[in-house]
C-alpha cells in the first residue's frame, strides 16, 4: 500500500504552520502632544503709568516714540501681535485628545485570544492498496483507491467555539464521489466547571489500543481494514456531550437522540462471514440491515465517572442503547434474513497508571443483551463478559513496545448450544493478542509503527 499525504496539522501556536493563511489586523492609537507655554509671564502685566504729559500715543512709525511736544501726530500701534491668549482674543481649542495626557491603548494577550478568529486547516492525500491473496467474493483485486481533501475551520471567541470538518473524496472502488461531514459542533462553558458540546462530533473513551470495551461510540471498521488513516476508525455521531468537573469525581454524559451504528463490513470493500449459510459474502451480497432510526425514541445514553486515585485514573462506565454492529437476524420473506440491532446495556470499569517503567491499563465490561437474557434465541447475540489487560514501555531511546490481552466470554453458552439447528456454533471464549512497536525518528517528525493482531 502506498500513501502520499500533504498535511498541515493544527498548530499549537499561531503562525507556525506554513500552509495556513491568516490575516490579523490590530489597531493601536498613538498620541502626540503640543504644549503652548507663556512666552513671558511679564508680557501679560500692564506697563506702569507714565508721568503726566508723557502718556500721548506713539506716532505711526517704526522709530522710537518722541517725547511729548516734540512733534508728530498720534498713530495706531503697529507692533507685532501677542501670542494667543495674551491679548483680547480667546485661546483656540486644542485638537481632541491633546488637552490632557492619555495612556497608550494596549491589548493584552488574553484579550487578543478572546477576540473572534476564523482559522482554516486541511490536507489532501491519495491512497491505493490491493489484496495479496485473491478473494473470490470480490470482483476487484484492489481494496482501496481514493483521493481525499479534508478542510477544517473553527470560529471561536470568549462565547465559545464552532468547528466544522468535512471530507470530500473520489472513491475508485465504488466509482463515486462522496462527502463525509465529520464534525459540526458548538462548544461552550456556561459555568467554570461545566463544558457542553452539541452537534456532530467524534467521541471516544476507554484504555484499549484499537480494542474497545466500554467505548460504545460508532467505529468505521471498513476504513480501518482497507487502510485509511487510523483517525477514520472513529466514526462521527450526532450527540450532546456534557462534562462536569469537580474535586470529588468528574462526569461525562453523552446523549445521542438517534442511534448511530458502526460502519460495519457490508461486503463492498471487505468480505464478511455469514454464519447462517457458512460462507463469505462480498459486493454481490451486501448486508441487508434494519437499524433503529427514530429520533428521540431509538436513542443512546453513555455515562463515565472518573477520578485520580494516587497515580492511577479510575473510571466507571454505563451505556444504554443497541449493539453497534448487527447482533441479530430476523427471518424475512425475500431476502430470507435481515440483520438487526438488538437492545444492549453495558456496565464496566477501567484502571490506568504507571507500573514499573511503563504504563499498565486494565478494562472490564459486562454486555447485557436485553432482548435475549436467557440465551435461548440463537438469532440474537448472547450476553458477554469482556476484559482487557495491556502494558506499554519505552524499551530503547524513542522506541516503545506495547502488548494487550483481550478476552470475550459468552454467557449462557449451554442454552445457546441447545438452540442451534444446522448452524455451526461459536466458541464460548475468544482470546485476542496484540503487539505494537513505535519508533520516532527525524526529531519525532517521522513515526514508524507496527501493529499486529493474533487470535
Amino acid at each position: 500500500m502506498s500513501n502520499r499525504s500533504y498535511r498541515c496539522a493544527k498548530p499549537a501556536v499561531a503562525d507556525q504552520c506554513p500552509g495556513e493563511w491568516r490575516i490579523i489586523m490590530t489597531t493601536r492609537a498613538w498620541a502626540m502632544g503640543f504644549v503652548f507655554t507663556l512666552l513671558a509671564p511679564g508680557l501679560a502685566a500692564q506697563e506702569p503709568a507714565l508721568p503726566p504729559g508723557l502718556d500721548a500715543p506713539p506716532p505711526a512709525t517704526e522709530e522710537p516714540a518722541l517725547p511729548a511736544g516734540l512733534g508728530g501726530s498720534p498713530a495706531k500701534e503697529t507692533g507685532p501681535a501677542l501670542p494667543p491668549g495674551l491679548g483680547g482674543a480667546p485661546e483656540p481649542a486644542l485638537p481632541e485628545g491633546l488637552g490632557e495626557s492619555t495612556p497608550e491603548a494596549t491589548v493584552s494577550e488574553d484579550d487578543f485570544r478572546k477576540r473572534p478568529r476564523l482559522e482554516l486547516h486541511g490536507f489532501w492525500e491519495a491512497r491505493t492498496g490491493g489484496r495479496l491473496v485473491r478473494d473470490t467474493a470480490q470482483p476487484n483485486r484492489r481494496s482501496i483507491a481514493e483521493t481525499r481533501l479534508q478542510l477544517e475551520t473553527e470560529f471561536s471567541g470568549d462565547w465559545g467555539a464552532f468547528e466544522i470538518t468535512g471530507d470530500t473524496y473520489l472513491d475508485g472502488i465504488r466509482e463515486e464521489a462522496a462527502f463525509d461531514l465529520r464534525r459540526a459542533r458548538f462548544t461552550f462553558s456556561p459555568l467554570d466547571n461545566l463544558d457542553v458540546r452539541i452537534g456532530r462530533q467524534v467521541l471516544t473513551w476507554g484504555t484499549g489500543d484499537l480494542l474497545f470495551i466500554n467505548d460504545l461510540f460508532p467505529k468505521d471498521w471498513q476504513a480501518f481494514f482497507i487502510g485509511r488513516d487510523v483517525e477514520y476508525l472513529k466514526a462521527p455521531s450526532d450527540a450532546i456531550r456534557v462534562g462536569l468537573f469537580n474535586a470529588f469525581v468528574n462526569v461525562d454524559f453523552v446523549y445521542t437522540p438517534r442511534f448511530t451504528s458502526d460502519r460495519y463490513l457490508t461486503g463492498d470493500y471487505i468480505s464478511y462471514y455469514d454464519p447462517l449459510f457458512d460462507r463469505y459474502n462480498g459486493a454481490s451480497r451486501d448486508v441487508n440491515a434494519n437499524p433503529p432510526s427514530d429520533w428521540f425514541e431509538d436513542d443512546e445514553f453513555a455515562l463515565r465517572l472518573y477520578r485520580d486515585v494516587g497515580k492511577f485514573q479510575l473510571a466507571l462506565y454505563g451505556y444504554s442503547g443497541y449493539w453497534k454492529s448487527p447482533g441479530g437476524q430476523k427471518i424475512r420473506g425475500v431476502p430470507l434474513t435481515q440483520a438487526t440491532f438488538p437492545r444492549l446495556n453495558v456496565y464496566g470499569a477501567s484502571l490506568r497508571g504507571p507500573v514499573g517503567k511503563g504504563i499498565l491499563s486494565a478494562e472490564i465490561g459486562y454486555y447485557d443483551s436485553a432482548d435475549d437474557r436467557s440465551g435461548k434465541n440463537f438469532f440474537v447475540n448472547n450476553s458477554e463478559f469482556r476484559a482487557l489487560l495491556g502494558y506499554e514501555q519505552e524499551i530503547a531511546k524513542e522506541l516503545t513496545a506495547g502488548m494487550q490481552v483481550y478476552w470475550e466470554h459468552m454467557m449462557d453458552y449451554a442454552a445457546y448450544r441447545n438452540s442451534l439447528f444446522l448452524i455451526p456454533p461459536r466458541d464460548q471464549d475468544r482470546v485476542l493478542l496484540t503487539f505494537r512497536l513505535t519508533k520516532l525518528m527525524m526529531n519525532q517528525n517521522l513515526i514508524l509503527s507496527l501493529f499486529t493482531f493474533y487470535s
